[in-house]
């Protein structure tokens, strides 16, 4: 039994019904032409149109978000040993394997694989992937102009940029980056600026691999050679902080500040010893100063840069750039704001004998200073536009110069 309620409504309730029908066009407003305004137009005869046979597009462009690509990976280990086998034990895996080959499953398996593996033996002998085909013709050497190639660009992720101050490379093969990011301008700086540097992967430079946070931004900053978790940054304060790695972005330790430069630190340097832990820093305060990861608190030696060799700090010359040949232990040398290189004796008797000769020549800040690998007498200085080559024995003058520009 179907139940049906049906709904009425009359007609009058549903409003005036639509009626459509064709009838000739009708004139509803005719507006004359006025004279008056004939004067605000100009007659244009005759008149020329240009079309296109194509459809009219638009352009339009826009800026898509940057793309930020993270790469992770796994660390595999040797596994799949039974609990009572230990790996590291080579009688026990030597048996065990012979078990495992005497097993008919394991049998089956190698002949069923080696099928396979002699099917693609095959094919690549099917073809000479290493044939010449054109031995006989003459290659055009065409020298071309020595270039280098951009594979990535990092920059300062902060709002605020800085200044890179310096790089330091992975010791265990360049595969990471640390750079300091300091602003040298301190009056320009602004309050919000970041106080940040950065250890970048160098296949990743969408985002910094960690983060320091020094106390004060890093003017310098060097990895350990012989730990490539250790790092020692010399800060835009005077002080000398050593990060390690594995216990996260804050400095493990920091100099006191009391016993500290009193300038930036520009340059530090690992000494080659058997600890691993010493090393040494120079600023325009006119000090270099000796330190031990162990105990930082102070300096464990101090040189100042004085040439009158009477140790008045108001007569020290500005370091800038530091050398240290681990070939020479005890030797190193200073290039000073002032233009001249300090050559120096660690293990002089007197703090006077420490500094050994002095080499004038630059008009202004000596900003790099290295010795030659293969003939350590010989240097080079680089500072007011110009590179200059000196050898130790001849303290007059460089041996020789470019051009200045």
């Amino acid at each position: 039994m179907e139940i049906v309620y049906v709904y009425t409504k009359k007609r009058l309730e549903f409003g005036r019904q639509c009626n459509f029908s064709d009838r000739p066009a009708e004139l509803h407003v005719d507006l004359a032409p006025d004279d008056k305004l004939v004067h605000d137009f100009i007659e244009k005869d005759p008149c020329d149109s240009g079309i296109q046979c194509a459809q009219e597009m638009s352009e339009h462009e826009v800026n898509t978000e940057r793309f930020e690509s993270e790469s992770r990976g796994v660390n595999h280990v040797e596994g799949g040993w039974p609990k009572d086998v230990n790996p590291q034990e080579v009688e026990q895996t030597i048996r065990y394997r012979k078990k495992v080959e005497k097993d008919e499953m394991y049998v089956n398996t190698i002949l069923q694989l080696g099928s396979v593996m002699e099917h693609c033996i095959r094919q690549n002998n099917a073809i000479d992937i290493y044939e010449e085909y054109f031995d006989d013709t003459t290659q055009e050497s065409a020298e071309e102009p020595s270039s280098a190639k951009t594979i990535n660009v990092f920059r300062d992720p902060n709002e605020i940029k800085r200044t890179a101050t310096h790089l330091s490379w992975y010791p265990d093969g360049a595969k990471k980056l640390a750079v300091a990011y300091s602003n040298l301008e301190f009056q320009r700086s602004s309050p919000d600026t970041s106080l940040d540097s950065y250890i970048w992967d160098i296949e990743n430079p969408n985002k910094p691999e960690m983060t320091l946070k020094p106390v004060s931004p890093l003017v310098c900053l060097e990895y350990n050679p012989k730990d490539s978790h250790i790092l020692m940054g010399g800060c835009y304060n005077g002080q000398i902080a050593y990060w390690d790695t594995r216990k996260g972005s804050q400095p493990v330790e920091l100099s006191l500040v009391e016993h500290s430069h009193r300038d930036p630190v520009y340059k530090v340097i690992w000494l080659q010893s058997k600890t691993g832990t010493e090393c040494f820093t120079a600023s325009t305060d006119g000090q270099v100063l000796w330190w031990d990861t162990r105990k930082l608190g102070e300096p464990t030696e101090k040189l100042i840069l004085d040439p009158t060799k009477k140790m008045n700090i108001d007569n020290a010359l500005g370091a800038i750039s530091l050398e240290y040949e681990p070939t020479m232990p005890t030797k190193f040398m200073v290039g000073t704001e002032q233009g001249s290189v300090v050559n120096c004796n660690r293990k002089a008797k007197t703090p006077a004998d420490k500094i050994v000769a002095l080499y004038t020549g630059h008009h202004g800040p000596i900003y790099a200073l290295q010795r030659n690998p293969f003939f350590p007498k010989n240097f080079l200085t680089v500072g007011d536009w110009t590179a200059r080559i000196w050898s130790e024995d001849i303290r007059e003058s460089s041996i020789m110069w470019t051009k200045d520009v």
